[in-house]
């Protein structure tokens, strides 16, 4: 039976004539992956890597196990015939024949057909052209993006190119020059710096008449190879030029081209072999797979060099990754492994020039030194000849720039090439750079483990703590490691103890031949002055994570001038940027910028660089808080210094909340360098201005204790409005922390300072701060009263924000108090005022509180469609406890509508959320939620435990109003379990409590309920 599957093309499989559908992208890739290596194991890593790159989703063994399941049904169209597909340990492999898979016969063919015309035997190798010329039905991969399919692309694109040129020698051998153009043309675009295409392609055109456009050729070839290679191309093409211009036949030009003239005799072959000795080796799989990878791949004579280009900070083992993967590699190597050190850290000798390195490496290639060039191109040249058949592994290891490299780079040759640089170098031709990074934690403790041997007694937190505090970083980590095999009578807690003394750690790690000072040292002095002073002034940075105009701050720079130094630190690996435009700099690394700031900076630049960052922060926070949180009352800044950075584009209450949430680290670190070095009176404005970023993104413990301070500071300063506004936003700090009474008092006392203030808004504000604990505590008849007073006043301003606000927060003590008609009159008023002015916040709390009276009355599919209005408005916000409790809410309308699985997985996604933010309140409501679902889906036992998880979290807060509602379900679930006595008398606290808060609805639900239960008891007992 005829069976195939085709890569070329459409990724599909065939059989009979028929062919299988196999569904997604993903699977198709899956099964390109597996057909590639058809009759060879793939391991699961490299088949992750292939199919997902380096973003494989969370668990990408499942997912490929699902796609793999998926390609076996698609192969069933192979009847008995059909292929299997074998799991082994940790791996795969597609049964089948290579030649039933298009591309790998396709390969074959070329590669026997080369040989074959190598032996003369035209005839024969034209037919196995022919063959994989019928092989080709388009474009490898078709449709299919990533950098695994991209490369099998080029790969493909290589052997085609192989093919082209064989059939074109063939060709000229029997003088049929017109007949190849058409078959070398095609690919000259495709491959414009490709000298010996070109040669080849020119001689065609010069052997069919087409004498100008040979010539124009050549021309336009060697300036593509000086514009994208920076070197003048080979004599070859000069050579066919030449003969062109000199009228010289077309046969005789070719029995020339490609060839390189000697100045000596071929050298002699050597095998050399350099290589430094291989270490014990733990970590870095991923980069291993990847680099082994790709340094496997069959390759031909005349593929472009593959080039791997490792790079990273100092210290993080470049040299060691390409030295262990040149020593795993050999047998894949066998004309020799080369090792060069180009000098880019060292501080005893100058880097390697470009012919230096050249003639060393053709030295290591047997080229005695009198026969060697002495001009580069030449030297170029004649490495490049060399190399061209030699399947050799060259590492250039600590490379300065491209500009050093690119001269070393062999062309078209088997040869493989590996470089490792601090820096990174762009412009390398075919480079595939691997950034390496720290360390993870289980990886960094165990080359602590290997290095110190198995006759050392470790502690495991010691050693855990002691690759912390090296930062994950290899050679720290091995330093650390040395140290302690030096000293017989130290254990791992000695160590620990002279790690973490004194100012820093990086004085600490050295032994008796490296210090990591050192190592930092030689990247500094690397910098010029400009980068120097932006590295320093890093390490005065009070955060993690920073962007340009902290650099700004810092330094005084324009923010155009701090953007480039940042990408030169970049470029360097002395910063890196984790997300854009968003940069870090490793602890190690930052601890010596700060040790160089003694010597370089002097006291007042290195206080002024601190305080200009810090003044940064909080100016930058007020601009944000007041579009964020345009309903808070403020206490001004001073003046605007004209020296603090602008904030361009922090522009409307989306891009103000999503700044507050980027630099919330910096924020809280900034806060707390004020606390510890600032005035009491700087503290008290920087903590009343970052009090509402504080209060809704859970930083609960953080504000309580510094607002309090604030507002003893402005009570011993005798400003009684910076006072108030400090106790209004303790009382939202509170709240939010469900600390009711504390909260009720704090606005209680901010009420009675206002008695000696004339501001009226003031006070509005205070009144609306207040009622929100009231009605949490289910004190609603009083919150009523208390916002109809506020309203009065308010409908006398043009204040139309907090008119809305007003209406809002009455509206929910209607709704509480069943007043709906009113409750929905206020809520729609309030929508419409926050539509109106833009208001995004408003909106989201209006169209809540509208699907909770929905909810109420009986509409839940309204409800659902205004939460999950609410949804989207919250989604631009960002604050992860209004997400959260929209959730909540949503999941209790599922649950009503018989959606208990949906309801079910919501709560589990909005429990640690409410959790991490401290939201008790919404904790408890959330348990309830939880244990009404349980209820409905029969798992009553599971629902008891929530509902008394949640009454006992309710009257720990004094949530009166929630506790109505948790004893209401707790009673259900206990008549559900067959326990009445304990329904009747939860139901009886709902009532009684309910009656006493004036809630209406609950206390005839909780009646009814009574009511009915106890007829059931009296029946139950007759």
């Amino acid at each position: 039976m005829e069976f195939e599957i085709r890569l070329s093309g459409s990724v599909e499989i065939r059989a009979a004539g028929h062919r299988s559908d196999l569904g997604s992208t993903k699977t198709r890739v899956t099964l390109a992956a597996l057909a590639w290596d058809a009759g060879r194991t793939v391991s699961v890593d490299t088949l992750i890597h292939r199919i997902w790159d380096e973003h494989p989703p969370a668990k990408a063994r499942e997912a490929l196990h699902a796609h793999i399941s998926r390609i076996r049904g698609s192969l069933r169209i192979a009847g008995d015939h059909m292929p299997a597909i074998v799991s082994r340990t940790n791996s795969y492999c597609l049964e089948i024949d290579p030649d039933q898979v298009d591309l790998r016969c396709y390969t074959s063919c070329v590669e026997r057909a080369r040989s074959l015309r190598e032996r003369r035997d035209e005839e024969a190798a034209l037919r196995l052209l022919d063959r994989a010329e019928g092989l080709w039905h388009g474009e490898p991969l078709a449709g299919i993006a990533g950098s695994w399919a991209e490369h099998l692309r080029v790969t493909i694109g290589e052997t085609t190119l192989v093919a082209a040129m064989t059939r074109a020698e063939i060709l000229f051998d029997a003088g049929k020059f017109a007949d190849a153009v058409p078959v070398l043309l095609p690919l000259a675009e495709a491959h414009p710096v490709d000298e010996a295409l070109a040669e080849q392609l020119a001689v065609a055109l010069y052997g069919s008449n087409r004498t100008a456009e040979a010539t124009r050729l050549l021309q336009r070839t060697r300036q593509r190879v000086v514009r994208d290679i920076g070197l003048d191309a080979g004599r070859g093409l000069h050579r066919v030029h030449q003969g062109i211009l000199a009228g010289n036949p077309a046969a005789a030009l070719l029995s020339r081209a490609g060839a390189e003239e000697r100045t000596a005799p071929p050298p002699t072959r050597r095998v050399p072999d350099n290589l430094p000795r291989d270490v014990p080796w733990s970590g870095r799989r991923d980069e291993l797979r990847r680099l082994t990878a790709a340094l496997c791949e069959e390759r031909g004579a005349s593929d472009v060099v593959t080039v791997e280009a490792i790079h990273g900070m100092g210290g993080v083992g470049k040299t060691g990754l390409a030295l262990h993967l040149a020593h795993r590699l050999r047998d894949r190597f066998p004309d020799g492994r080369v090792f060069l050190h180009l000098g880019g850290s060292s501080t005893d000798r100058t880097p390697l020039t470009p012919a230096r390195a050249l003639a060393e490496l053709l030295r290591l290639l047997g080229v005695p030194a009198k026969e060697l060039p002495h001009q580069l191109d030449e030297l170029v040249a004649l490495w490049r000849s060399t190399a061209r058949d030699r399947r050799m592994l060259v590492i250039l290891d600590d490379a300065t720039s491209s500009d050093q490299i690119r001269p070393l780079l062999p062309g078209a040759s088997p040869t493989a090439v590996v470089v490792t640089s601090r820096r990174r170098l762009p412009g390398l031709p075919g480079v595939r750079p691997v950034s390496l990074d720290v360390l993870p934690p289980v990886d960094a403790v165990a080359l602590f483990r290997q290095r110190l041997g198995g006759g050392r007694d470790t502690d495991s937190s010691d050693v855990a703590e002691i690759v912390r505090i090296c930062g994950y970083l290899p050679l720290a980590v091995e330093i650390a490691a040395s140290r302690l095999l030096a000293r017989a009578s130290w254990t791992t807690s000695d160590l620990l103890r002279q790690l973490g003394g004194g100012r820093g750690h990086l004085s600490q790690l050295h032994d008796s031949d490296r210090t990591l000072t050192h190592v930092f040292a030689v990247s500094y002095d690397a910098l010029n002055a400009e980068q120097q002073l932006v590295f320093r002034r890093i390490g005065l940075h009070v955060g993690v994570e920073f962007g340009p105009r902290a650099i700004t701050a810092l330094t005084g720079f324009s923010l155009d001038k701090a953007e480039r130094v940042l990408e030169e630190l970049l470029s360097h690996h002395l910063v890196s940027e984790p997300v854009p435009h968003r940069f870090i700099m490793h602890d190690l690394l930052r601890d010596y910028a700060r040790s160089l700031i003694e010597a370089a900076d002097s006291e007042d630049d290195v206080r002024q660089a601190v305080q200009g960052l810090v003044d940064h922060y909080v100016h930058a926070a007020d601009r944000a808080d007041r579009l964020a949180y345009p309903f808070r009352s403020r206490t001004e800044l001073d003046a605007d210094d004209p020296a603090i950075p602008s904030c361009p584009g922090i522009v409307d209450a989306q891009s103000a909340e999503q700044w507050l949430i980027t630099e919330s680290a910096n924020l809280l670190d900034t806060l707390g360098w004020i606390a510890k070095h600032g005035s009491e009176y700087q503290l008290a404005l920087s903590v009343h201005v970052l009090a509402g970023f504080l209060d809704m993104e859970g930083h609960l413990s953080v504000a309580e204790p510094l607002l309090r301070r604030a507002a003893a500071h402005w009570k011993a300063a005798g400003d009684s409005a910076a006072r108030v506004r400090a106790l209004l936003d303790l009382c939202a700090v509170r709240t939010h922390g469900s600390r009711y009474d504390e909260a009720i008092s704090a606005a209680r006392e901010a009420l009675d300072v206002m008695r000696s203030l004339p501001d009226r808004g003031l006070e509005a504000e205070c009144i609306h701060q207040l009622s929100v604990p009231l009605w949490q505590t289910g004190q609603y008849a009083q919150a009523r009263s208390l916002q109809k007073t506020s309203m009065n006043f308010l409908l006398r301003t043009n204040d139309l924000l907090r008119i809305a606000r007003c209406r809002n927060l009455l509206g929910i003590t209607h709704l509480h108090l069943a007043e709906n008609e009113e409750a929905l009159a206020c809520f729609t008023s309030a929508l419409a005022d926050f539509t109106e002015i833009g208001d995004e916040r408003g909106r989201y709390s209006a169209l809540n509180n509208m699907a909770e009276l929905y909810k109420r009355t009986g509409r839940p599919a309204d409800a659902e469609a205004a939460y999950r209005k609410a949804m989207v408005v919250a989604d631009r916000m960002g604050n992860p406890r209004d997400r959260a409790t929209l959730q909540m809410n949503l999941a209790s309308v599922l649950d009503v509508l018989g959606r208990t699985d949906e309801a079910l997985a919501l709560y589990g996604l909005v429990l640690p959320v409410l959790r991490a933010v401290g939201d008790r309140r919404a904790e408890a409501i959330a348990l309830t939620g939880i244990g009404r679902a349980y209820r409905a889906a029969g798992r009553t036992e599971e629902a008891l435990r929530q509902h008394i998880a949640a009454l006992e979290m309710t009257r720990a807060i004094r949530a009166a109003g929630d506790e109505v509602n948790v004893l209401y379900d707790l009673a259900l679930a206990e008549r559900d379990a067959g326990h009445a006595a304990l329904a009747v008398v939860h139901l009886e606290e709902s009532l009684t409590l309910s009656r006493s808060m004036g809630a209406s609805v609950e206390e005839a639900r909780a009646a009814e309920a009574l009511a009915e239960l106890r007829g059931e008891v009296t029946a139950q007992s007759r």
